[in-house]
């Protein structure tokens, strides 16, 4: 019987691609209580992965403990082929990780221009910090006109895209995104995401979180459903859109 072209396609993505991100068997406890369990993802270079499930799944969990702020009590965690799990935030953000938290979380006293400096943890002088600015303001081009307001009085969608284009001040190889949906009207959520696409075709790898699961699985390549801090299923994009249960659970079919 011949192979499935779309399996024969996806097993040779598998096999010449790098693997940017591998999880394996991680648990982890919070306030004596264990959040993840046994949890295991992968995320190859340049793709977009997304993680989707119901609320205190353990999704935002697994962003904060891939970059530290959450340790696990076991399990592995490479990035590139170093073990990183053991690290803090402040060694882990310079190796190419960035996070764009839950609710923006952007300095409303600071103008735009201010809050994405402080996002160029690696940036070494002026002039490459100007011109990654120029390079991110081409890129979320309403952004420009802003650039001297103060980040409080820039609307959501506005403030959503500030603090991504911040994420990305440090050229991250991989950027987690966390309900950058949340708060959102609908057509200010598809210029983010169209904008996350464009992000994403210059290279940068993307891991998302997001509640609204159809507008996930709608950019991502793959996913994984996690419930209560397990994962209950994983594969591409089209595997997921015909499972039955994620149909059921979060697509409302």
């Amino acid at each position: 019987m011949e192979p499935d072209p779309s399996t024969h396609e996806m097993m040779k993505k598998l096999t010449s691609a790098i693997l940017l991100l591998d999880i394996k068997n991680i648990s982890v406890k919070l306030n004596g209580m264990s959040i993840l369990h046994d949890l295991s993802l992968s995320i190859l270079e340049k793709e977009i992965v997304t993680l989707i499930g119901p609320n205190g799944a353990g999704k935002t969990s697994t962003l904060r403990t891939i970059l530290g702020i959450l340790r696990p009590e076991k399990g592995s965690i490479q990035f590139l082929g170093k073990e990183i799990s053991g690290l803090s935030p402040e060694s882990i953000v310079p190796m190419g990780i960035s996070i764009i938290p839950e609710g923006r979380r952007i300095f409303s006293s600071l103008t735009l221009l201010e809050n994405l400096k402080l996002g160029a943890v690696n940036q070494w002088d002026r002039k490459r910090m100007k011109k990654r600015i120029e390079e991110l303001l081409a890129v979320f081009p309403a952004l420009e006109r802003r650039a001297t307001q103060m980040g409080g009085t820039l609307s959501g969608g506005e403030q959503q895209m500030l603090a991504v284009a911040r994420g990305l001040m440090s050229n991250p190889t991989l950027l987690l995104l966390d309900e950058p949906s949340m708060g959102l009207a609908p057509l200010i959520i598809e210029d983010i995401f169209s904008m996350l696409g464009k992000i994403n075709e210059t290279g940068t790898t993307i891991l998302l979180v997001e509640q609204n699961a159809r507008l996930a699985l709608d950019i991502a390549v793959r996913g994984y459903v996690l419930i209560a801090g397990e994962v209950i299923k994983s594969g591409n994009r089209e595997d997921l859109i015909r499972d039955e249960f994620v149909q059921k659970a979060y697509l409302g079919r």
